[in-house]
């Protein structure tokens, strides 16, 4: 899936991979201020009970799997995609409690074995139609930003990461947005 469909006003879906990082509270305070859902895929090596996912959810985001440990899913068997997705989504429900539905791969890596798992878990992919590039533009929010605003279409699930520089320009990104007509949504 890289597109959300639904008729009326244009919308895209924000989604942030490779968390959940330290600076989730403040990727939530900005949310907040801009009554933006969006969707948080996370690795679990990175999920404790101390992280906010709480808040999260109580903030009506939806939290994904991103697998374990990131590991790119083409290099790996079938077995061994099931127990990383698989374990990875049942740390999140562990932990969480609500039902994990959606899953991005990393690296936008998967194959025949990788839709068969995701089926066999009964959990949905999740792809983008637009990366922001924000893990390659640390000095540059400006072109992170045009990235974005210059592709968007309707429906458009648009790729971020938990990073500083994605949080420093995530404001005028949803301004830049806002500013094109879009507004936000969920899956």
């Amino acid at each position: 899936m890289t597109k959300s469909e639904s008729p009326g006003k244009k919308s895209v879906v924000l989604t942030f991979d490779d968390g959940p990082s330290r600076l989730l509270p403040k990727f939530l305070d900005v949310l907040k201020q801009e009554n933006v859902p969006a969707i948080f895929f996370w690795q679990t090596r990175l999920l404790h009970s101390k992280r906010p996912w709480q808040r999260v959810l109580d903030e009506g985001h939806i939290i994904g799997s991103h697998t374990v440990k990131h590991r790119n899913l083409v290099e790996l068997t079938q077995e061994e995609q099931y127990e990383d997705i698989k374990s990875s989504i049942a740390a999140i429900e562990q932990i969480t409690g609500s039902n994990v539905r959606f899953f991005r791969p990393p690296y936008g890596q998967f194959n025949a074995d990788t839709l068969e798992v995701t089926d066999r878990l009964n959990v949905t992919p999740v792809m983008w139609k637009i990366a922001s590039m924000d893990w390659e533009l640390k000095n540059d929010p400006e072109q992170l930003i045009a990235n974005v605003a210059e592709n968007l279409e309707d429906g458009a699930v648009i790729l971020l990461h938990e990073l500083p520089q994605t949080l420093e320009a995530l404001p005028a990104l949803i301004a830049a947005i806002k500013e094109r007509g879009y507004g936000f949504k969920l899956l």
